[in-house]
């Protein structure tokens, strides 16, 4: 039961606005800004502030929508790590860059954001995007079974990698090295380096999945790897060498497919916390902590739920989980859905 969880997760504030589906969101790194993507081949844009007579309370507001000219969804979006430029991918194949006008004498702070790079590539469907952490690289993946990686100051794509055997659903970068996840429709985990002999390559191959591989995320400091899919868990991996991973945890808690995973910093001494989100309209989030070993690559994983909230977009499916990555601003989760709202929620100790 919710009531007997440590924390509690409330609905914070409920910004409507996408007339279809809304697909992803993603917060921006380094400013106030949160952007959204849909169905309706558009991104919204919204700001929030602290109130500077209470710190506690958070307003948010939208601040403008961008039409993408995507002939089709707008099926993800990114931003890059200094959180100047914003990448969406489509359903048309085709991937946008995009970045924000520069301010007139007349305005503070431009609202009008242009296209300052147009990819294009895959054969059917761009299903993730992702920036590296240095935001030198990106990558993006397909329903044509493809993984590429490109480089940002210029847009050239370093590497075309087939190694998955079906649609591919999601690419994430590890936070500090540049290591690309992805995850596919064929049930596995791929991870890639670029191989100072033989450019960009698979080196592992992440089984044990018995159903599609629907989201990846890294634990804030690397070591660990978190995915999630249709088989209704979600599996952590850990690094146990260089270029060496393997299973180490499991988590069950949701009743249809886990579509999105989330794993912020968290507070106190442990690995952080994963939200995760899906088919069945939830949010579970999780404490992650590691029992210290002398071997570091065999410490022990356990986890507890700490706070789980159902019906989050009413009937509605939902689509994509994001903490709050700014200094501050940690206890903040997003959400989007098929009703195509943008829901934010804060995450509390009842104690």
């Amino acid at each position: 039961m919710a009531s007997d969880l440590p924390c509690s997760l409330q609905l914070y504030a409920e910004l409507p606005g996408h007339d279809e589906r809304a697909w992803q969101v993603a917060w921006n790194p380094a400013k106030p800004l949160l952007a959204s993507c849909s169905a309706d081949k558009t991104v919204r844009l919204y700001s929030y502030r602290t109130d500077p007579f209470d710190p506690s309370k958070i307003s948010f507001s939208h601040l403008t929508t961008i039409p993408t000219e995507h002939a089709k969804t707008v099926r993800s979006l990114a931003w890059s790590s200094s959180g100047k430029t914003l990448a969406t991918g489509s359903f048309d194949a085709n991937i946008r860059i995009w970045e924000q006008t520069e301010a007139s004498e007349d305005d503070d702070e431009s609202e009008e954001w242009e296209c300052i790079g147009f990819l294009s590539g895959h054969e059917t469907e761009c299903k993730s995007v992702a920036y590296s952490g240095t935001g030198a690289l990106f990558a993006t993946c397909s329903r044509d079974k493809s993984v590429w990686v490109w480089e940002d100051a210029e847009f050239q794509c370093l590497e075309v990698m087939m190694d998955h055997s079906q649609d591919v659903k999601c690419v994430s970068w590890h936070p500090t090295e540049e290591i690309l996840a992805s995850g596919s429709y064929d049930d596995t985990v791929k991870l890639y380096i670029d191989h100072p002999d033989e450019d960009w390559l698979c080196f592992a191959t992440l089984t044990g999945h018995t159903g599609t591989v629907w989201s990846v995320a890294w634990a804030p400091r690397g070591d660990y790897l978190a995915s999630s899919s249709d088989d209704l868990t979600i599996r952590i991996w850990r690094r146990t060498a260089e270029h060496a991973w393997e299973f180490a945890h499991q988590l069950k808690g949701h009743t249809r497919s886990i579509y999105s995973i989330s794993w912020g910093t968290g507070k106190g001494d442990n690995l952080g916390w994963i939200a995760s989100t899906g088919g069945d309209g939830k949010i579970n989030v999780w404490e992650i902590s590691e029992s210290p070993q002398r071997d570091a690559a065999r410490a022990t994983l356990s986890s507890r739920l700490v706070a789980a909230v159902s019906s989050t977009h009413d009937i509605y499916d939902v689509n994509s989980v994001q903490w709050c990555p700014r200094s501050g601003f940690g206890e903040l989760l997003s959400t989007t859905a098929d009703d195509g709202s943008v829901r934010i929620w804060k995450l509390s100790s009842k104690e």
